[in-house]
């Protein structure tokens, strides 16, 4: 289980609704898929291909375009669809990725205070 979960403000994450639980691929996070499962989408001069369900359209994960100097690629799944029961207590970490790409101050919530 991660320590927190990131709800960011940028264009994307405010779309799709995203809470991202970070590692490297392979590593903390795996994604099995059957071939077709999963669209890509990565634009402009960004660092990160942003996954898809090909069926229902919900954003699954992102993975970095290029590896670490360590030749790990980082990677984060959206953990909005996890069973509530189950991350429902991680904490929130907000992030500023619209205008000052900042971590900001906990506030306290969690997964729970999203779900009404």
């Amino acid at each position: 289980m991660p320590e927190s979960v990131t709800v960011c403000n940028c264009t994307l994450c405010r779309r799709s609704g995203a809470l991202w639980a970070y590692d490297y691929d392979g590593e903390g996070i795996r994604i099995i898929d059957a071939p077709g499962t999963l669209g890509a989408y990565s634009w402009g001069d960004r660092s990160l291909a942003v996954h898809f369900c090909t069926t229902c359209g919900n954003v699954t994960h992102w993975r970095a375009v290029l590896p670490h100097a360590d030749g790990r690629m980082r990677i984060a799944v959206n953990m909005r669809l996890a069973d509530p029961a189950v991350v429902g207590a991680i904490p929130l970490q907000l992030f500023d990725g619209f205008a000052n790409w900042e971590d900001l101050p906990r506030d306290g919530r969690c997964i729970t205070d999203l779900w009404f």
